[in-house]
């Protein structure tokens, strides 16, 4: 009996263990699930840290493996695709970034990072107004974000868009007022707007706040600025500064070879030539400046040396009409205008090339023909104050 009884038991837990099956079954892969999501979960956050640590640590490659890793278990995760666009703008791959950062904003649409990085990857490709476009957008979600308003204050100044680049800078400044980019780039700003004494009121600046630790970049654009404005004693003192912390800074050596040419210390402008020319012997621009240099030291041989080694490497406008002008003190009058007419021919905008070859047909005896050189350049509708003077001379 008892047999039986417990062969009634066994049947009975089986016919009730299959009732409660589908139930069971259900909140088994429900509990399954769960687990596998959480666990799922915690691998993508270990996974998104050591990504991001990796990519602080530049070690590129370690990173886009962990975040490659988190896609194949969720193709849309924002940290990943993130992280992919910052590893691939890293490495200069800024078009592959782009379509990171687009893919995490059509799932995760205002997704701070992503605008971030895309707005980024559009000024390093140059596309100013559509990062301008992005870093708007991205300020909707962040308007005091002073890092963002630099940007786009930078970019306004990349498109020429004055107004607004300086009013962007003004409000940067307005909250954080020793900001160094927004005084730096209305530096730049009023720089590139030919606005040099204002240039020079935010640069000096930077040089109040800072002292001897001012950035060089600073001091040489201060320089910059007293070589447009053609007070050259003062520029120099600024790009000796520049050079005591960097002897070999190039902006530096030009910058005293400039002033001191302005200075008309050919001699010494000479020196910081060949010094640019020891780190760069294959500088045809600097060829050309200290062939000049050479030129009006009355060393027309060494001049000619310096304009030919120019030519060597590439042609060059000036270092052609150096050796023009050279012909033309030494007498050689018919080759140095041959060689005028033809540069005349590739930059008929040029009015130095009219002004030498005039004065060239001048000592040759033709005045009447110097007019009608000066006359043609005067036809193309171009206002020269040194083509007028010398027409107004003629004809007295």
């Amino acid at each position: 009996m008892s047999e039986v009884m417990n062969d009634f038991s066994a049947l009975g837990e089986t016919l009730e263990d299959r009732k409660r099956t589908p139930i069971q079954d259900k909140e088994e892969k429900d509990s399954l699930e769960n687990s596998q999501n959480h666990q799922e979960l915690i691998e993508i956050s270990d996974l998104s840290k050591k990504g991001y640590l990796f990519l602080k640590e530049n070690r590129i490659d370690d990173a886009v493996d962990c975040f490659c890793q988190i896609l194949e278990i969720d193709d849309n995760n924002n940290y990943a695709l993130v992280g992919m666009g910052d590893a691939t703008r890293k490495r200069g791959a800024y078009r592959e970034a782009v379509n990171y950062y687009q893919r995490c904003l059509s799932r995760h649409p205002g997704n701070n990072y992503a605008l971030f990085g895309l707005a980024d990857c559009y000024k390093a490709l140059n596309q100013y107004h559509r990062a301008i476009e992005i870093w708007e957008q991205y300020l909707l979600h962040d308007d005091k974000n002073i890092t963002v308003l630099t940007r786009v204050a930078d970019a306004y100044r990349k498109v020429r868009d004055f107004k607004r680049s300086k009013a962007v800078y003004l409000r940067v400044l307005e909250m954080e007022a020793q900001n160094p980019y927004a005084i730096i780039g209305l530096g730049h700003l009023h720089y590139d707007f030919r606005e040099y004494r204002d240039a020079l009121f935010y640069w000096e600046k930077m040089v109040e706040m800072n002292k001897e630790r001012v950035d060089i970049r600073v001091l040489t654009s201060i320089g910059n600025c007293h070589r447009k404005l053609k007070t050259f004693e003062d520029g120099i003192v600024y790009f000796e500064k520049a050079l005591l912390r960097d002897p070999r800074n190039f902006y530096a050596l030009f910058g005293l070879a400039d002033c001191y040419r302005g200075l008309n210390q050919q001699h010494r402008s000479m020196e910081y030539w060949n010094r640019i020319l020891e780190q760069d012997p294959q500088n045809k621009v600097i060829l050309t400046r200290a062939g000049d240099a050479c030129r009006n030291l009355g060393d027309y041989d060494k001049a000619v040396d310096y304009y030919q080694r120019a030519l060597n490497i590439e042609f060059d406008t000036y270092a052609v009409l150096g050796l023009a002008v050279v012909a033309k003190v030494q007498g050689k009058y018919d080759e140095a205008a041959g060689s005028l007419r033809r540069l005349i021919q590739q930059d008929p905008k040029n009015y130095r090339l009219y002004v030498e070859l005039a004065d060239c047909l001048l000592r040759k005896g033709e005045r009447h023909q110097a007019v009608e050189v000066l006359e043609e350049f005067q036809r193309q509708g171009i206002r020269n104050s040194t083509v007028m003077e010398l027409l107004e001379r003629i004809r007295i």
